[in-house]
């Protein structure tokens, strides 16, 4: 494979899926493959690739369509053999530059959100569906089934942070407290308000149990105000975003997600890999992740059944045990070397100059 690989990740957060571009990329060069990534300056994707020696092209990408990506992505996509856009405002731009220069376009796809603008998905050669959940929203939106392929998300235990933050210690919590940990933006499709309403059913029940939210986002002011609402004060501690979010579940006694919609649940998976039990709502590819017995699924917006989810998980010590014994196995499943096997196969399947065509 002599051609390059041209990744194109706009966020400027540390995400889930940012974290997926750094594994794939990561993956890609052990095994050789040429490639850059194009991506904005200052972030934490950034940071991570130019520490592991990839290739990064850094732009001040401050708008989601900023003009001057566009000619970072033209000037490296003219010797390329494929642009992969990892996000939708990189697929805008990635479609652009490949129109111009002819190179095969792979996208990504995570959430399950409908598509707004339909005609730069349809150029894509493929498009990567991180669950088939997400692969079930692009057939609903119109795309071409043969074009859609499905690649979960994957974990690296070994990236994982080895020494977890001492959260006790840094909420001045007592040692015997109880942890229940939530990841994620906070934003409406997370839904951390149910989250709220069912920490407020446990106060009696669970006297020890403080639960910490690793996340930024718009509706930070409204959570703050329905955790004084609810007399919460003292049992939801609000940590903002980390530069490492993972180093939270260390811990954590349990993991609770409680979203409307969610592509996959890439926290889920890395909870799962560090021996966490995930308590999750059943929503978009989360039953994908969390199959019987690897974890804890109720309805969304129902936060007597979280309360109930996660009182049992946190009283019952024989189904915690098996939760996690049985989570571990599971997450075994999504590691990152078949994930970039099944990514290079696409690669291939779209551009003929790479080997193994």
């Amino acid at each position: 494979m002599n051609r390059a690989i041209v990744h194109v990740a706009s966020g400027r957060e540390w995400r889930g899926g940012q974290r997926q571009v750094w594994l794939l990329a990561r993956e890609l060069s052990r095994r050789g493959v040429p490639q850059v990534v194009v991506t904005g300056r200052g972030s934490e994707l950034a940071s991570r690739l130019t520490m592991d020696g990839i290739s990064v092209r850094t732009v001040p990408w401050q708008l989601g369509l900023d003009p001057r990506v566009l000619r970072s992505i033209l000037g490296e996509s003219h010797f390329s053999a494929v642009l992969h856009a990892h996000d939708a405002h990189a697929l805008t731009l990635a479609s652009l530059s490949a129109l111009v220069t002819r190179t095969p376009l792979v996208v990504t796809r995570r959430v399950t959100f409908p598509i707004r603008h339909r005609y730069f998905w349809r150029r894509a050669c493929r498009i990567i569906a991180i669950s088939r959940a997400v692969a079930e929203g692009l057939l609903r939106d119109g795309m071409q089934p043969e074009r859609v392929v499905v690649i979960p998300s994957a974990v690296d235990p070994g990236s994982l942070q080895s020494h977890p933050w001492d959260l006790r210690t840094a909420l001045r919590l007592p040692a015997t407290s109880q942890l229940a940990v939530h990841l994620g933006a906070v934003t409406p499709e997370k839904d951390q308000q149910t989250l709220l309403r069912a920490a407020a059913r446990l106060v009696r029940d669970l006297p020890e149990l403080h639960w910490v939210i690793v996340g930024e986002g718009r509706l930070r002011s409204a959570l703050q105000r329905e955790i004084v609402d609810l007399d919460l004060n003292e049992r939801v501690h609000l940590m903002g975003a980390l530069p490492d979010p993972d180093r939270a579940l260390g811990q954590a006694d349990v993991f609770v997600l409680s979203p409307l919609r969610e592509g996959l649940g890439s926290s889920a998976l890395a909870a799962m890999a560090q021996g966490v039990p995930v308590v999750a709502t059943r929503v978009g590819g989360v039953p994908e992740l969390l199959e019987p017995g690897t974890g804890v699924l109720v309805e969304p917006r129902d936060p007597t059944a979280l309360a109930a989810a996660v009182a049992r998980v946190l009283d019952d010590s024989g189904f915690r045990s098996n939760l996690i014994a049985a989570a571990r196995t599971q997450a075994a499943r999504f590691s990152v070397g078949p994930m970039a096997d099944q990514v290079l196969t696409v690669y291939r399947s779209c551009a003929h100059s790479l080997g193994g065509s």
